[in-house]
Formats: C-alpha cells, structure tokens, sequence
C-alpha cells in the first residue's frame, strides 16, 4: 500500500502545484489588443479597462493598439498569441461577429478560435455630415442619396458598414462606401468634407458635434440621448427597428486555461459593476452591459445571426 500512498500523496502535491501557480497569476505584464486606433471609443474604454485591471491585478496592463482591415489584423496577432491570459483581446462587435456574418473567407473563426472572457458595455451610434453640410436632417440626407445615388459614406468597420447599409436600405437609398481603419480617421475625413456622411459611435462623435465641426443628425438609441435633447431618433424618424449600437467585450485566445479565465472573468465584472465605471461609462456616454463568459458566447452567437438576417434582408453583398 505504501508506493500506492506515495504515489497519491506525488499527484496531489503536483495538483497542488499546479492550482499555486494559476492563482500567482498574472506574474508578467499583460497586453490588451484593441482593434481601432488611438482616439476611437473602443480605445477609450481599452484604456480604462486596461487601468481598472492593474489596479486589482497589481501588474501592469498595456493596451496595444492594432488597426486594420475591420478588426481582421488584430484578431490574428491575439490566435496567434499563446493561451496564458498574458494577452487578452478588448473588442467591438466587428471582430467577434459582424466579420463572421459579412465576410465569405474570414481567415480567423472567431467562436473556434477565441475564449470568451466577459461583455462589458454598449454605446449608441450618431448619424452625422460636416457641419457645412447642405442637409440638415436625416430625412433630408437620406431622400438625397436615394435620389442621386452618388453619394460617399464613411465605415470605420464591418459594423459599421452594416449599420449604414441596413440604414440606406430601410430608406430606399444608395451611396458608396469608403472603408476606414477605425471611426477616428473616418470623422477627420467627414469634418474636412472629405466625405458626405457616416454612422459613428455617439460617444465619438459628441466631441466633434459640439466643436462645430460635426452636424448631428440622428441617433440610433430608443431613446434620444440627455446630452443631445434635440436629435431625433431614427425610430422616431420611421424606421421602428432600427437600433444598432456598439457593444464591447474582452476575450483571450482559445483555450485559455479554465483558473486564468474564471479569475479574469471576475475581476472584468467586478470592474464593470463599480461605481467608478458607473461614472465613467456615464460621463463617455456608454451603458454598463456586463455578463459572464457563457452569457457572452450566447450573446456573441446570436448577434453573428442577426448580423447574417440584416445582410440577408438588406441585400448586402458577402465580402
């Protein structure tokens, strides 16, 4: 009996082992990668996360940003990362699920391929031309681009893009769209006239609306925002089921391991859940929306087949 008593007391030593190293995590700095650039409201929130979790983690947390091709770049640089909770990746819905429902030949699977972690938040979008603009509602814009046709809009993303397309479809309009690394960018063109319109993360586009730089001409919210008393809805405008927004969420490469995980998923709910992030979020003009990593995969799932219903529906074409 005693090689068999030596040979339990080996395996749960190792066990034991085992469950210390996992709960000394993280024991090195920690790099979130953000899809958008500098100035975007993914990036805001990334950074505010990024500062929370050092806070409670006691390491360092780096929010590293790597834009292009609608989230695409950034979610192969997180595969490719080892699944040691030492990279984490802050998304938008574009790389987690617009991207699987518009584009044919994704080079990533991101249900497959990526461990969800948490959701996190929500924002609304803003419809918005230059403050020179000759249209000064959305009903005037949009029987314009029905009209001629000829029109440029601006997408910092799939999302984006899909918002705007659906939005063009509901009205019976067309217009041309010129694809962005992120909303950033994207608004400096549309401030400098560079094109005609766009849908943009209200939070992103307040800033600029309040400058003078920006017209704003409706928002996607059910309701209209406090800050914004005067901008119609585009439900009150007529189109009664149409109400995209940006919603934000942390995950990790796949098969992150099972302590790791859960102590993220904590940490990331007790974080959204704070009166700070109450304050936050407020202040930035974004809505607290947390669930856990199984109430995100379910989330996650159902938007990849709403997004897959509004292509279908608004005749988008498959890239």
């Amino acid at each position: 009996m005693k090689p068999f008593k030596s040979l339990i007391a080996l395996c749960l030593g190792a066990a034991l082992a085992v469950g210390s190293v996992r709960a000394e995590y993280p024991e090195q700095p920690i790099r979130i990668i953000v899809p958008y650039p500098p100035g975007t409201g993914t990036d805001s929130l990334a950074r505010f996360t990024a500062r929370k979790l050092e806070e409670r983690l006691g390491k360092p947390v780096i929010a590293e940003n790597r834009a292009g091709s609608s989230g695409i770049v950034a979610a192969q640089a997180v595969i490719a990362s080892p699944a040691d909770g030492y990279t984490l990746f802050f998304v938008a819905n574009a790389p987690v699920a617009t991207n699987a429902a518009l584009f044919s030949k994704l080079p990533y699977d991101p249900v497959r391929d990526l461990s969800p972690i948490a959701r996190l938040a929500y924002g609304s979008f803003a419809l918005v031309v230059p403050a020179n603009s000759p249209f000064k509602s959305a009903r005037e814009l949009l029987a314009a681009a029905g009209q001629s046709g000829k029109m440029n809009y601006g997408s910092g993303s799939a999302t984006y893009q899909i918002a705007t397309e659906w939005l063009l479809s509901l009205a019976s309009a067309k217009a041309n769209m010129i694809a962005y690394k992120g909303a950033a960018p994207m608004l400096t063109d549309l401030a400098g006239g560079q094109i005609d319109f766009a849908l943009a993360e209200y939070s992103g586009v307040l800033p600029l609306s309040a400058s003078g730089r920006l017209r704003m001409l409706a928002v996607t919210s059910d309701k209209r925002q406090v800050s914004a008393p005067d901008t119609p809805t585009l439900q009150e405008l007529g189109y009664k089921d149409y109400a995209p927004v940006a919603w934000w969420a942390m995950f990790a490469p796949a098969r992150l391991p099972a302590a790791i995980a859960e102590k993220l998923e904590r940490t990331l709910l007790e974080i959204y859940s704070s009166e700070d992030a109450r304050q936050y979020l407020a202040k930035n003009h974004f809505v607290a929306f947390p669930a856990d990593a199984a109430g995100l995969r379910k989330y996650q799932m159902a938007e990849i087949e709403r997004e897959q219903r509004i292509i279908e529906g608004a005749k988008i074409p498959r890239q």
